[in-house]
C-alpha cells in the first residue's frame, strides 16, 4: 500500500522507521518530513497544518492510507476533509488517526475534563475560566497546590506549574492578557497539582476495540532532577516497571475504553492511538491512577521507544484499525527495554536558534544505537539542526541500563553548538528496578 506519513518530528521518523519494515508497504511520502524521513521516502514539501493541500496530495498520489503524526491536523479536521474528498471522487482512503470530533480531546483541556466528569473516569479537581479576574480570584482561594492550562493546542508547553499564588497569577496574565499561547490561552483550566509517578499510556483504536502498547515514562522538564521549564518532552523509556503491562491494561480499561465507547455511542467511533497521561496517586491502598491529559495521537518522544519494541507489520496495523477491523493485525511487542535521548538546540524551549550542519559520520547509528531525526533538515545533500528538539538518541536491549549506557556513550560523539540534554533519563525506572531485586 502507498502511504501518506504526515509531521515532520522524531516520532514521523521513528514511524517511518517502522512501516519501512512492513511487507505490506508500497510508495512512503512524508509531508513535511525531516532529515531523516528523507533517507526513507519521498518527502513532500506540504506543511502539516495545510489540509486542503496534503488531502489534494494524497487522492492525486493513489495513497491508501494516510497516517497523522501530529495533532494539529488532526484538530483542524484533516480526517473529515480527506472522506469528504474522497467521496466527492469516488476514491477510498484508510485514515489512521481520529475525527476533528474525537481529537476534541485533546484540542479542549476543558472538553477533555467535561468527558472525564460525564464517564467518572478519574482526575484532578478543576475549574475552567474565561474571565482573568474570576481565575484571578479562584487562585487567591486555594489552599493547594495548582497547576494552569491553556484550553487550546500550545506544542506541548500550555501546561504550568506555579511554586506559588504570586507566581500562578502573574502566568495567568501572560496567558489570558499578554497571550502567551495566541487564542488558545483565550480559557484556562486551573486544577489540582497531583503529586506522584507519571505513566504515559497508549492504545491502539479501531472504534470499538483498543490494544494497549507497553506503559512508558516521559520527562517533560527540560533539566536533570525535573527541573527548568516544561518542554515537549526530553527522554523516555518503555516499558516502565513503576507500571507492569497488566496494570497498563487495567488504567486503559479504567481510562481509554469508556471515551472510545462513547465515542462510538456518539456516532464520531475514535480511531487511531489514543494515549492517556496518568499520575498514579497513592490512596492507602497502592497506586490510583488519576488522568492528567489525553491526546489524540502519539506520543513524542514515548513513539520513539514503543517503535522499537513494535514487532509486527505497522503498515497492516494501523490499516486494520482504519477499517474497524484491529483483531485483524493485533501488535506484537518485543521483550526487553527501550529508550530515548533528546538532543535540543540552544535555547530549547523559550527560543529558536539558527540552523547549523551536522556531522553525517556523527549521525551514523549502529546495531546498537539508532539516532532518529527531529528538527533536522536536508539540503545539498547535508543535514542541518534547525532547532528545537534536533535528536533522539535511541536503544533497546535486554537490560534498561545497558540501554541507557548505549545512549550516552553515542551523544558523546555528537557535537552541534549549544547541545541540551538530560542526563538522568530513565533514572527512577532504574532505581525501581533496583529495588524489585
Amino acid at each position: 500500500m502507498n502511504i501518506l506519513l504526515v509531521g515532520s518530528g522524531g516520532r514521523e521518523h521513528a514511524i517511518a522507521l517502522k512501516l519501512k519494515e512492513s511487507p505490506s508497504l508500497g510508495k512512503l511520502f512524508i509531508a513535511p518530513g525531516n532529515g531523516g524521513t528523507a533517507l526513507l521516502g519521498e518527502n513532500v514539501p506540504i506543511k502539516a497544518d495545510n489540509i486542503e493541500e496534503l488531502a489534494d496530495f494524497a487522492l492525486s498520489a493513489s495513497i491508501d492510507l494516510v497516517i497523522a503524526g501530529p495533532e494539529v491536523p488532526l484538530c483542524l479536521g484533516f480526517e473529515d476533509l480527506i472522506k469528504e474528498k474522497a467521496k466527492a471522487q469516488n476514491k477510498k482512503i484508510a485514515f489512521f488517526g481520529p475525527s476533528k470530533a474525537c481529537a476534541r480531546l485533546e484540542a479542549s483541556k476543558d472538553f477533555s475534563k467535561e468527558m472525564m466528569s460525564l464517564l467518572s473516569i478519574p482526575t484532578a479537581r478543576y475549574s475552567s475560566f474565561t474571565d482573568f479576574q474570576k481565575a484571578k480570584k479562584y487562585i487567591e482561594g486555594l489552599d493547594y497546590p495548582f497547576v494552569i492550562k491553556a484550553d487550546g493546542l500550545a506544542a506541548g508547553k500550555g501546561v504550568i506549574l506555579p511554586d506559588s499564588k504570586e507566581e500562578g497569577i502573574a502566568e495567568l496574565k501572560n496567558i489570558m492578557i499578554e497571550k502567551q499561547f495566541g487564542t488558545s490561552g483565550d480559557k484556562v483550566v486551573i486544577e489540582e497539582r497531583l503529586e506522584g509517578e507519571e505513566v504515559s499510556i497508549l492504545a491502539f483504536s479501531d472504534g470499538e476495540k483498543i490494544a494497549v502498547m507497553p506503559p512508558s515514562q516521559d520527562h517533560k522538564r527540560l533539566k536533570d532532577n525535573d527541573e527548568g521549564p516544561n518542554t515537549g518532552g526530553m527522554g523516555a523509556y518503555a516499558p516502565t516497571p513503576i507500571c507492569s503491562y497488566e496494570d497498563a491494561e487495567k488504567y486503559a480499561a479504567l481510562t481509554i475504553l469508556p471515551i472510545v465507547k462513547e465515542m462510538k455511542k456518539r456516532g464520531t467511533p475514535y480511531i487511531g492511538v489514543l494515549y492517556a497521561g496518568l499520575m498514579l496517586t497513592k490512596d492507602g491502598k497502592g497506586f490510583a491512577p488519576k488522568v492528567l491529559e489525553y491526546n489524540c495521537r502519539f506520543g513524542d518522544p514515548e513513539t520513539q521507544v514503543l517503535m522499537q519494541l513494535f514487532d509486527g507489520d505497522l503498515a497492516l496495523t494501523m490499516s486494520s484499525c482504519a477499517e474497524g477491523n484491529l483483531a485483524k493485525a493485533m501488535p506484537k511487542w518485543k521483550k526487553g527495554y527501550a529508550a530515548t535521548v533528546v538532543l535540543a538546540s540552544e535555547g530549547y524551549p523559550l527560543s529558536s536558534s539558527k540552523p547549523v550542519e551536522l556531522s553525517a559520520s556523527e549521525l551514523e547509528g549502529s546495531p546498537e544505537v539508532s539516532v532518529i531525526h527531529a528538527g533536522t533538515s536536508l539540503k545539498d545533500s547535508k543535514i542541518f539542526a534547525s532547532g528545537g528538539r534536533v535528536l533522539c538518541i535511541s536503544s533497546n536491549d535486554k537490560s534498561l541500563q545497558k540501554a541507557m549506557d548505549n545512549i550516552y556513550a553515542k551523544i558523546k560523539t555528537i557535537h552541534f553548538p549549544g547541545v541540551q540534554y538530560r542526563k538522568d533519563i530513565a533514572k527512577r525506572g532504574l532505581e525501581h528496578l533496583n529495588q524489585l531485586k
